[in-house]
């Protein structure tokens, strides 16, 4: 599967996740696509960029344990906020992304 591909999986998944007001780690998210967890922070960079390309809130920050530069990761307080904005959004009012739109 392609990197576009395994990022529509995942969308579903975090916008389950998001309905349901939870978060998800990446061990479980990758337990469930199939995918080592070590690798779900790059599958997850074209739903980070499709969201900010629209405006959308950060449906990335629902995920939780991932490792990699603390550079890029963000404050807690900061993270709750991208959480919150998360929850609150209507997320079934949003078309569902085609592997080509993470292309």
């Amino acid at each position: 599967m392609t990197t576009s591909e395994r990022a529509a999986q995942i969308w579903s998944v975090l916008i389950y996740a998001a309905y349901h007001r939870q978060t998800i780690t990446a061990d479980v998210l990758g337990r469930l696509i199939g995918v080592p967890a070590p690798r779900i922070g790059r599958l997850l960079e074209p739903i980070g960029r499709y969201c900010v390309l629209r405006k959308l809130p950060a449906l990335t920050s629902i995920v939780v344990g991932l490792s990699g530069d603390s550079s890029q990761a963000l404050s807690e307080a900061d993270s709750h906020l991208a959480q919150s904005a998360v929850y609150h959004f209507h997320w079934l009012e949003v078309r569902v992304p085609a592997p080509v739109d993470f292309d």
